[in-house]
């Protein structure tokens, strides 16, 4: 049992779970720090948070054109079925999508959620990942709650946090969730696309090595890390 994941900056990732390809919210046209070409990808599985176009971005597209399922909260599914996507699945939070070689829990983030043309796209989430012999929480955009240390309680080996502040929680706020999670490892997403959510990560790896007990990892755009 293996579990791979790369950055394409910003909250894009892809998981290599025992062979099988999952894409999360591939925001990758449009992203000005992505290095990959969208259309080389051939995901089994995308997984989205919400419908902000940051997060949306190439869903479509990679859809239409794979056939990959879209797992994502009732809103986007009935939007994607609009769209011509015919393989969806829709949840919401406390929901969990089994994907045969993975399945991922539907939690709840604070943040918002709309469309790019501004309609409503249903709650914002997060969701635990299990897989490949490992459990991930992938936040999300969200801000800090406390109910962080319920997600904590189910053993979370990778946390995936927002640190970019102005949309998401920020450096400080992300120190507090990891004492929340309590996981093994952390790693950063949603910095340094855009002005206002510029971040230095290697400040925040120092404090997370310092101030908790979570190992920083730190991805350059295109980079891997493999579990094990």
């Amino acid at each position: 049992m293996a579990v791979t994941f790369t950055w394409f900056a910003h909250s894009a990732f892809w998981f290599d779970i025992d062979g099988h390809g999952v894409l999360v919210d591939p925001f990758l046209s449009g992203n000005p720090l992505n290095t990959i070409d969208p259309t080389g990808l051939e995901p089994e599985i995308i997984l989205l948070s919400h419908a902000h176009g940051d997060h949306l971005g190439d869903t479509l597209d990679i859809a239409l054109r794979t056939g990959a399922l879209v797992a994502a909260n009732f809103e986007i599914g009935q939007w994607m079925l609009n769209q011509g996507v015919r393989n969806v699945w829709q949840g919401n939070p406390g929901g969990t999508f089994d994907g045969g070689f993975m399945t991922a829990k539907w939690t709840r983030a604070h943040h918002s959620s709309s469309f790019p043309d501004g309609t409503y796209g249903g709650e914002p989430n997060g969701f635990v990942i299990t897989g490949g012999g490992y459990r991930m929480y992938f936040a999300g955009d969200t801000s800090l709650f406390s109910d962080m240390s319920l997600i904590g309680d189910e053993g979370i080996d990778v946390a995936f946090l927002p640190i970019g502040d102005t949309f998401t929680m920020g450096i400080d706020d992300s120190i507090r969730a990891i004492g929340f999670i309590r996981p093994r490892f952390v790693v950063p997403m949603h910095y340094n696309t855009f002005p206002p959510i510029m971040q230095d990560a290697g400040h925040w790896a120092n404090r997370v090595s310092s101030e908790t007990e979570a190992a920083p990892i730190v991805l350059d755009p295109g980079k891997s890390y493999t579990l094990g």
